[in-house]
């Protein structure tokens, strides 16, 4: 066996490493990962139940009726192939960014500090519905800012176009700016997962004469794939629930996905066909939980190494003239994803309409004022999201680092059915989740109708997946060896989870609860159905904005939103790096 064989060699069994497990009596720790498993499993199953005893039990009798709607529907067929070729081709290249951006950033001098960290993760605190709309105002084939400015200089060249040469409403536009707000995924959660993965191993490897490609495929791919597989997971589950982008550019280019098949059916069809929007989540449910099995296949069966103790440091790549070409990369998406949309909805907000020829002398910060500063509503809109994001991510993340470790410990049907209920949102629409909550909790005997608790359960039921996914990517690189030698020098379980899965999971549980924080922030799915005058969110402020035309009020908003949640996870960030970068040293 070579030294390269020896660097990602597999751990022993669990049984063979007398790891606890669950037996015929419950320990404290198993009993409190119990409760918060089947309280997390009746609060998504329990309003999910209500709307399909609504829809397909009808007087004492099973009524199939609405899947025989859902084959029924005109065109299934072609929504079916755009629904996977959208998510497949728009996923795959978000996987792949995100891997190089993580790994360039992790591995390579091309690093500039907690600048690269932030970087790549600002566009994902832009929400999707603001940034879409950005980029039909500067992608749009005429109006379109980006294409007036080319044309301009074409035109000095004797090249004369009326519209182009770009068109965002297209299947390239499309899948452009799909991957595009998918990429802060995977970076963040292969990122973690970099950080955790000692980097010895990969100098041992290159010390043994494997180069960078052989060592990257035969040692760093294999060691960090929990993180890529749980990536691949999130990157499917949000691309199938994905609606602000194929609402605003692919309908612009005649292109319809299971998402806006949904949305139609429930908002936009007098009565709601409600019962073919559930048909279709059922069909998207299937797929997830095929990727979902094959995803725990592949970790439990797979071969990485794990976080063994203390985290060494190892020199990094030296990159030479090829390390500013690296850097471009951040700083090109950066501009993509995040500084071109901004500019068109600022140049918007400030002209006052959307209109390519800008009165450079009459820009005014009226709008920014009013929406901001003047409107009470829209002030306690935006409040109202921060808060739920702050609260509802952090208990969210302590629910799913709870279920994933105790999912870890035990391999029995009880941890499977709790594992699959925690992910079963992401196949299921926010829209009839919402529902379920109106129908289950609104009235008696609960009455939380129009109260921000009701937006706050809605929102850990609906976003438990993406935690619960980046928390099982850093729970399965817990080495076993220090929960063996904590339970040897007499800790309880309780004790060894929170002093040590807790600090090692801590990378990518911080990635988990900023991708749960933003999604909480920037919600308008749930909270379009939910949110009412006294507990708005900023998300269902900006449909309405949107809703109403004006850009203008819908760029100071978005940018304004951007800002704060920015700056939280930018301050989280630092703080965590410099917890880590201590504990390293001690």
């Amino acid at each position: 066996m070579t030294e390269i064989d020896v660097a990602v060699a597999p751990e022993m069994p669990s049984k063979q490493r007398g790891v606890k497990t669950l037996g015929s009596k419950l320990t404290p720790f198993q009993a409190f990962s119990l409760l918060v498993g089947f309280g997390t499993a009746f609060l998504i199953l329990y309003p999910f139940s209500r709307v399909l005893v609504r829809l397909f039990w009808v007087d004492g009798s099973l009524n199939i009726e609405p899947f025989r709607n859902v084959v029924q529907l005109p065109n299934l067929g072609q929504l079916m192939f755009n629904t996977f070729t959208l998510v497949i081709a728009g996923g795959g290249i978000a996987l792949v960014v995100g891997f190089v951006l993580a790994w360039l950033n992790e591995r390579t001098d091309a690093r500039m500090g907690g600048l690269t960290d932030i970087l790549p993760l600002l566009p994902f605190v832009m929400p999707v519905i603001a940034a879409s709309a950005g980029w039909v105002i500067i992608g749009a084939p005429r109006a379109g800012y980006f294409n007036y400015y080319i044309r301009e200089v074409l035109d000095l060249v004797g090249i004369h176009l009326k519209q182009g040469p770009f068109d965002i409403f297209t299947w390239y536009g499309l899948i452009f700016v799909y991957a595009l707000y998918l990429i802060p995924y995977p970076y963040l959660l292969i990122s973690a997962g970099l950080r955790n993965l000692d980097p010895s191993l990969e100098e041992q490897a290159r010390v043994c004469g494997a180069g960078l490609w052989k060592t990257l495929r035969r040692v760093t791919l294999p060691n960090v794939w929990p993180s890529i597989a749980g990536s691949a997971l999130i990157v499917a589950t949000i691309g199938f629930a994905m609606i602000s982008v194929p609402i605003l550019i692919g309908t612009g280019a005649d292109i319809q996905v299971i998402s806006t098949r949904i949305v139609r059916l429930l908002n936009f069809t007098y009565p709601p066909k409600t019962a073919e929007a559930v048909g279709l989540s059922v069909v998207v449910l299937i797929v997830l939980v095929a990727i979902w099995r094959l995803q725990a296949r592949l970790i439990r069966g797979g071969r990485f190494a794990t976080i063994g103790g203390r985290a060494a440091r190892g020199r990094r790549i030296e990159l030479g003239k090829w390390r500013w070409v690296a850097r471009s990369l951040t700083f090109g998406y950066v501009f993509l994803a995040l500084i071109a949309p901004l500019y068109g909805l600022l140049i918007t907000s400030l002209n006052g309409f959307w209109s390519p020829k800008t009165r450079w002398g009459q820009l005014t910060l009226e709008h920014f004022r009013t929406v901001l500063w003047f409107d009470q509503k829209t002030r306690d809109s935006l409040f109202n999201s921060v808060y739920l994001g702050l609260i509802g991510a952090t208990i969210g993340m302590i629910i799913a680092a709870t279920i994933s470790s105790y999912v870890q410990r035990s391999t029995g049907k009880v941890s499977v059915f709790i594992d699959g209920v925690a992910k079963l949102p992401a196949a299921v629409s926010g829209l009839i989740i919402a529902v379920g909550f109106i129908l289950a909790f609104a009235g008696p005997p609960f009455k939380l109708h129009g109260t921000m608790l009701i937006l706050l359960l809605a929102f850990i039921a609906t976003h438990m997946p993406s935690g619960s996914i980046a928390a099982d990517g850093a729970a399965s690189q817990v080495g076993h060896s220090l929960m063996e030698a904590a339970y040897v020098s007499g800790a309880s379980e309780s004790r060894t989870f929170w002093r040590i899965n807790i600090p090692l999971m801590l990378p990518g549980l911080v990635a988990g609860w900023s991708l749960l924080f933003v999604r909480y922030a920037g919600d308008f799915q749930a909270s379009a159905i939910l949110s009412g005058t006294s507990n708005q969110t900023a998300g269902k402020k900006i449909i309405e904005i949107y809703e109403m035309g004006s850009y203008a009020y819908l760029a100071a908003l978005a940018m304004g939103l951007t800002l704060v949640t920015g700056t939280i996870i930018g301050v989280v960030f630092a703080l965590t790096r410099r917890r880590s970068s201590i504990s390293s040293v001690v």
